[in-house]
């Protein structure tokens, strides 16, 4: 973490650390060094959402912002006031607020606390993160950040019927339903709005994604945002291409959550939980070494295949394999069918460490 930390900081990036569980008694011992060692290596905030670690925290953090973890499930002004009053620099809200919720929340406590709000990934069944099903039905609690996620599962549905003076549980439908599963959050129409309530920070769900997903949709976000604030005008005519982008990621149908209104069946997809595939996503570069990349490869590509580097700025650049090598044999290929092969290859044009490679799809 150390490493990852000076990496982000030499490059102007910021660092939040989650701590975000609910702990128990058997819990604060372990959490008090661990904030000991946060201390030493300094990210730049740490998410929590239990008061008593909060506590904690605030003994023992010199420099680090306490930012109040999504898990609080903070939905009111006066939370808000309540946690800003003893530190807290920027809150989470809850995913199952409504924009007018946040503009009035925003109002209330104006530029006194920052306000960060969930704009993309994967919604909840339960209230952000405070689903027991995962604990109950695996063992792997979502609390200690090992959700199982329990709500894409089928289920079906049982109902008793009385049967020769006994009641039988009978089955409601064969087939079963994905009752629980819902479409994945997407703003990207609608950073103008999030923009005009004021909110500070928009977030971004990532957990147990890939690099590609985090790159490809992080980097259309702060397109957006950026576009929006040079020129309204070049936000609203490149949503199309904001869209395209995030279509190369792997993702469920999206909904606008609770942004504008309560949810609805409309905003579940009870028949199935298939994801619906993007881009194919080859690897990161590693390191560059005269005219060759070094990276671990995620997906079978060939000599003579064209690939797509991902870059900052939001430009993609088409570039043909010439030349491939198993890092490790030192033997020449000409593909590379197994997963986390190391590879060494020369593209015919240059690529840059920490580039992503994907498909063209």
């Amino acid at each position: 973490m150390k490493k990852c930390i000076d990496l982000a900081h030499s490059k102007n990036i910021k660092v939040y650390v989650t701590a975000n569980i609910y702990a128990h008694n058997d819990d604060l011992a372990d959490a008090r060094e661990y904030f000991k060692s946060l201390n030493d290596i300094k990210p730049d905030a740490v998410l929590i959402s239990d008061i008593g670690l909060i506590s904690i925290a605030k003994e023992i953090f010199k420099g680090i912002n306490i930012h109040l973890s999504t898990q609080a499930n903070t939905t009111n002004y006066e939370t808000v006031k309540f946690f800003r009053n003893i530190g807290i620099k920027r809150v989470v809200l809850a995913r199952e607020l409504s924009l007018d919720e946040i503009k009035k929340i925003k109002d209330e406590v104006k530029d006194t606390i920052e306000i960060e709000a969930f704009v993309h990934g994967a919604m909840c069944i339960s209230y952000s993160g405070r689903c027991l099903l995962s604990a109950f039905m695996t063992g792997r609690s979502a609390n200690a950040g090992e959700c199982t996620h329990p709500c894409r599962w089928k289920y079906m549905l049982l109902e008793e019927e009385e049967r020769k003076g006994e009641y039988m549980p009978i089955v409601e439908t064969e087939r079963g339903t994905y009752i629980f599963n819902s479409k994945d959050l997407n703003m990207i129409e609608h950073i103008d709005k999030l923009i005009e309530a004021g909110i500070d920070s928009l977030k971004i769900e990532g957990r147990m994604k890939t690099a590609l997903y985090i790159a490809t949709v992080a980097r259309t976000y702060r397109k957006a945002i950026d576009d929006y604030y040079k020129d309204k005008k070049i936000y609203y005519d490149n949503i199309p291409k904001y869209k395209e982008e995030i279509a190369k990621c792997t993702y469920r149908e999206f909904t606008t959550g609770f942004y504008f209104g309560k949810p609805n069946e409309e905003t579940q997809i009870y028949d199935n939980n298939t994801y619906v595939v993007g881009a194919t996503y080859y690897g990161t570069v590693e390191r560059v070494d005269k005219d060759f990349a070094y990276f671990e490869q995620k997906n079978k590509f060939s000599v003579g295949d064209y690939l797509v580097v991902m870059k900052p700025d939001f430009s993609n650049v088409k570039t043909k394999v010439i030349e491939m090598y198993d890092e490790i044999t030192g033997n020449k290929i000409y593909s590379c069918p197994h997963s986390k092969q190391k590879l060494k290859v020369k593209f015919d044009k240059v690529v840059e460490e920490f580039d992503i490679l994907r498909s063209d799809d």
